[in-house]
């Protein structure tokens, strides 16, 4: 059988076509979500689409993937991936800077790059426990977040960070552009989050999630957003965009959790403004400390200086 999957479309995504609607949605790439649109698979309150039909708020967007195999197997491929940078390279661990719309790892509806097919592509051997799939990676970014990440070349690496990141012995930074001006600028969010259970794909703030930290302060208050400086205890999935949403300030282009498109548009966003900037952990092989810093996109830069232009 079919895996169909069912969502309201968000208001921050009126008027975008199908194909970008289910790539930010479901965490397809656009040519896959094409793809699905071409074989009468995606449906807007029960009719098929085109993968240029607009979708309206409000509307029913319902996707049928195709069925896994009951023992499915995730392959990497083999890949460059354009704009990945590696910023730090040892015997132990491979620090990338790891560009928006590309994904950690394989995994089951993604068709996209990955961060382990890229440095394979390139030529790094990743030997370590766990899924295949997953090799050496102890944490993650979602797709449409840019940044650092760590990959462990070896099996003690892999054990030491991992156990690191579980313990909350790492120092993750982020720099996210939000919406208005957080009151107070320095605060904490300290609130559980869960799988959102009307909407696939999505979380939220819930008594019955897991708990998650998030520290934040001002770093430029501008007229209609704010860029914060973001550190976290904890790494639940899209845990700076739910807790930023759940105080009213959500990511700048990010629409799946209420951010408002007009001002994405104006600053040319197509993805939300949400960058890993900084890393710091115990070298696993050294015992030392270490700090790997990363700099703004291009996209992201740009959107800064049309804010300061205004």
């Amino acid at each position: 059988m079919p895996d169909v999957r069912t969502v309201l479309v968000p208001d921050g995504l009126e008027g975008t076509r199908v194909d970008a609607a289910v790539a930010r949605l479901f965490g397809l790439s656009r040519t896959k979500a094409a793809d699905l649109a071409g074989q009468g698979a995606i449906r807007l309150d029960g009719a098929p689409v085109l993968k240029s039909t607009q979708v309206a708020a409000g509307a029913m967007l319902e996707i049928e993937l195709p069925s896994a195999p009951v023992s499915p197997t995730l392959e990497i491929v083999a890949e460059p991936v354009p704009g990945m940078r590696i910023i730090h390279d040892d015997d132990d661990i491979v620090v990338v800077d790891k560009p928006v719309g590309v994904a950690a790892h394989p995994s089951a509806g993604w068709s996209g790059p990955t961060v382990v097919g890229g440095l394979a592509a390139t030529g790094y051997r990743i030997s370590t426990s766990g899924a295949s799939e997953r090799q050496g990676i102890v944490s993650r970014l979602d797709v449409g977040t840019s940044g650092l990440m760590v990959v462990c070349k070896s099996e003690r690496a892999y054990s030491l960070l991992k156990r690191a990141f579980k313990e909350r012995r790492v120092d993750k930074t982020y720099h996210a552009l939000v919406q208005g001006l957080p009151d107070p600028v320095v605060g904490t969010i300290d609130a559980p989050i869960g799988r959102h259970p009307g909407h696939d794909y999505k979380f939220a703030v819930m008594e019955s999630g897991k708990p998650a930290v998030t520290h934040y302060r001002l770093l430029e208050a501008f007229r209609h957003a704010s860029l914060l400086e973001i550190s976290l205890e904890t790494g639940r999935t899209h845990q700076i965009r739910v807790h930023m949403a759940a105080v009213k300030h959500p990511c700048v282009g990010d629409p799946l959790y209420g951010a408002d498109p007009t001002l994405a548009a104006r600053l040319g966003l197509e993805r939300q403004w949400l960058h890993a900037l900084g890393l710091g952990f115990e070298h696993p092989g050294t015992g030392e400390w270490v700090t790997f810093e990363s700099t703004y996109p291009q996209d992201l830069a740009r959107a800064l200086e049309r804010l300061e232009a205004r």
